[in-house]
């Protein structure tokens, strides 16, 4: 058996590239398909003219199982989520598209592969309450006055606009303008508008205020070797790590992360009478049932509207 390898992977990828996908969709998809790679060389062991539906279903249970391996090569040390599980699938049926539309062969058709059943789990927000405690924790966690203002106003930034984290660190201060709109560019190079609170804006007026360099990014490290270059930025894992910390400092037992701000930012918008359509263009979402899935309700805004709505709420003896 030949050393192997997906026929014309590169391509692919390439194709991707140049359709103007993020990066990180290119990196999702050239891990997910060097898994299904070491898939057909190590365990299938069979090149891959020779993939089979049965050969498919096998690739499922590797991917669920404890011993599949990484894109590396080395043992997974958890178990995939069923989410994770069905992205590896997609990237696979994708690849299978681009060799058809550009008439390559391939052993088995796109559609033969089948996602998983996902389990449908109770959305959870933390209350209104509990995330403006942890938007406000910086300025009482954080010992270095200054990374406190600057922690205070990314959360206060993510939490008025409802932009994802790689947004919020992208920015640069000519993005802003005097009334607090900001011109992001999202998920797929989609462009729009977000917009800033007054509280929101407050808070970065008092950051700019406490920096005293020319660098073009909003929010910029102070530690590190390069923290100094042009393209220094604060990192996606330090702002999940810091949340991850004043969520423990404050007891919440909701899992809340930066995304958790952007879905308590629909959330509470919409529980305040907030037209789901113009939630829809405030998260740059192309379909409105991407934002339906986005506005969980509260238990307590669940529990509120139970008691004042069901017909049979008044006692009666």
């Amino acid at each position: 058996m030949k050393e192997t390898a997906l026929p014309h992977l590169d391509d692919f990828l390439l194709n991707i590239q140049t359709n103007n996908y993020s990066a990180e969709t290119l990196y999702n998809y050239e891990r997910d398909l060097k898994v299904f790679e070491i898939f057909l060389r190590d365990d299938a062991k069979i090149d891959f003219d020779n993939t089979t539906k049965n050969v498919i279903e096998q690739y499922k249970g590797f991917l669920v199982s404890r011993d599949r391996k990484t894109s590396s090569g080395e043992v997974a040390v958890k178990n995939l989520s069923a989410g994770s599980v069905n992205r590896n699938l997609s990237s696979l049926r994708r690849y299978l598209k681009y060799l058809i539309e550009m008439d390559y062969n391939v052993p088995v058709a796109p559609d033969v592969i089948r996602l998983i059943k996902t389990p449908k789990k109770h959305a959870r927000v933390a209350e209104f309450d509990q995330l403006v405690k942890l938007i406000e924790t910086p300025t009482i966690f954080e010992k270095n006055k200054i990374v406190a203002i600057r922690n205070r106003t990314m959360l206060e930034v993510l939490f008025a606009t409802g932009m994802r984290i790689s947004e919020l660190i992208s920015i640069d201060r000519n993005q802003i303008d005097k009334t607090g709109k900001i011109f992001v560019r999202g998920k797929g190079k989609k462009e729009r508008f977000v917009y800033l609170t007054e509280r929101a804006m407050h808070w970065i007026n008092k950051y700019l205020a406490s920096r005293h360099d020319n660098h073009p990014a909003l929010f910029i490290p102070y530690r590190g070797l390069n923290f100094r270059a042009k393209n220094a930025r604060v990192s996606h894992n330090y702002l999940q790590m810091k949340i991850k910390q004043y969520r423990e400092y404050l007891g919440i037992n909701v899992p809340t992360s930066a995304h958790s701000l952007r879905h308590g930012f629909a959330t509470y918008l919409a529980e305040s009478g907030a037209n789901p359509a113009a939630i829809q263009i405030l998260l740059g979402h192309e379909s409105l049932e991407t934002t339906t899935r986005y506005v969980h309700a509260s238990d307590r805004y669940a529990e509120k509207t139970h008691r004042q709505f069901h017909p049979l709420r008044k006692k009666k003896d």
